[in-house]
């Protein structure tokens, strides 16, 4: 791993994905969580503020980063929640099947490699009348705009943890087994253009 790798982009990361606009969407969606749930890509932890302690039995945070999880682990101490960190890889989750209540998946699909798999992983897990809370960036439906993403997707996954500009996070999630309870989809303002379009919402197991 490099120096960039390992010292600089975990701090770029945590920048781009706590600025204002950011965490208001974060507010939107992460107080819906509810008794055991497992967060996707905890990250640096930017969703740690907004939990809903009255609601949560247990927190597993998941992400392969140490050193994003070290950064995590100093917020939630801040904000004294408790979680049990996982270091592991969405597309192979070490848990049982249906023990979670609420998976939250918040600016992490962009970054996975096999949405996929992930997607499977995490019906597997869910308890039948689980759900799954999600908020992302994605494909933007003003060409002028998916050109670049389709264009700069390459140097952001070089250089942004894997973060892909260009994924249809409506076409994933409803093509991998799940329903929606309810979806947004919008321009978010004060937000760079490549990242502006957002979806956000809860979608159920389609049994």
């Amino acid at each position: 791993m490099g120096i960039y790798q390992k010292y600089i982009m975990p701090k770029v990361l945590d920048f781009l994905c706590s600025t204002k606009p950011i965490q208001y969407q974060r507010k939107k969606v992460v107080h819906q969580a509810y008794g055991n749930i497992l967060e996707i890509g905890i990250g640096t932890g930017n969703n740690i503020p907004f939990y809903d302690k009255s609601k949560v039995s247990k927190i597993i945070g998941l992400d392969p980063s140490e050193n994003l999880s070290k950064i995590a682990k100093i917020k939630s101490q801040k904000y004294n929640l408790k979680i049990e960190h996982l270091k592991n890889y969405a597309e192979d989750l070490d848990l049982k099947d249906e023990t979670i209540d609420s998976v939250l998946i918040t600016y992490t699909l962009c970054s996975i490699e096999n949405e996929e798999k992930s997607l499977s992983e995490i019906k597997r897990v869910l308890k039948p009348d689980g759900i799954l809370i999600f908020c992302e960036h994605g494909l933007a439906p003003d060409y002028k705009i998916s050109k670049w993403q389709n264009l700069l997707t390459p140097i952001s996954k070089k250089l942004a943890g894997g973060c892909c500009l260009n994924k249809n996070i409506y076409n994933l999630i409803q093509n991998n087994g799940f329903k929606f309870e309810n979806i947004n989809k919008m321009y978010i303002p004060s937000t760079l253009s490549l990242y502006a379009y957002q979806y956000w919402g809860i979608a159920k197991k389609n049994i």
